[in-house]
């Protein structure tokens, strides 16, 4: 096959455009270019808390599903990395606080929602978070740490470092062909990518209530 007619090819171009909306959001871009403190990026945090329980609840169920199991793998999952990051910014009693917003509850519902009812629609959800961890990830982990101080790789960025993958590149070339091996139908494939634009709707959603919850000062 040519790789330009493959899978992973044509879920990466088709939602380039919602990706782009998602990177260049006013949050990010604010969040990134050091305009926001520390508060930010800890409620940035707890909404991704959200999503990651959606995510990543109930995969031993999926882990057997003969279209979303091969993409079952416990080195890319982040709850566990997450709370830790939230018990350094919030403190050990973080869950007494923990409020989604509006967005995010709709962002993780759906994601639930796949994971219960579509395990072909969960791998778009799956694709969109980890892959996008494994890359634009670690631009946010850097800028954290340079921002805010956090130890390099630890507790405060702990959810962008992968320590059981020694190789993102490799990785992410065996994810893809996992991508290209899906034994499903074109017209099965062609929901998965609407079902991909529309995880990075949601996650700009959330990145617009963030926005709206942190303005800039005039």
């Amino acid at each position: 096959m040519d790789p330009m007619d493959s899978f992973s090819t044509l879920i990466r171009t088709a939602s380039r455009e919602q990706h782009t909306e998602a990177e260049t959001s006013t949050f990010m871009s604010n969040l990134l270019g050091g305009r926001l403190g520390v508060e930010a990026y800890a409620r940035y945090t707890e909404q991704l808390w959200f999503v990651y329980e959606a995510l990543e609840h109930g995969v031993e169920r999926l882990a057997s599903d003969p279209v979303a199991g091969p993409f079952i793998q416990p080195e890319l999952f982040r709850l566990a990395a997450l709370e830790r990051d939230l018990t350094h910014l919030r403190g050990p009693e973080w869950r007494s606080t923990l409020t989604a917003l509006s967005a995010t509850r709709t962002y993780a519902d759906r994601v639930r929602e796949c994971a219960e009812q579509w395990p072909a629609g969960y791998i778009a959800h799956h694709y969109t978070r980890y892959l996008g961890d494994l890359s634009g990830g670690q631009i946010i982990r850097d800028k954290a740490e340079k921002t805010w101080g956090f130890p390099k790789k630890g507790d405060g960025v702990r959810f962008y470092v992968f320590e059981d993958i020694p190789n993102p590149a490799a990785f992410k070339r065996r994810y893809r062909a996992l991508l290209d091996a899906l034994r499903v139908d074109d017209l099965e494939k062609q929901r998965i990518v609407v079902e991909c634009k529309r995880a990075f709707t949601l996650n700009t959603a959330v990145f617009r209530a963030l926005g709206e919850e942190f303005p800039l000062s005039a």
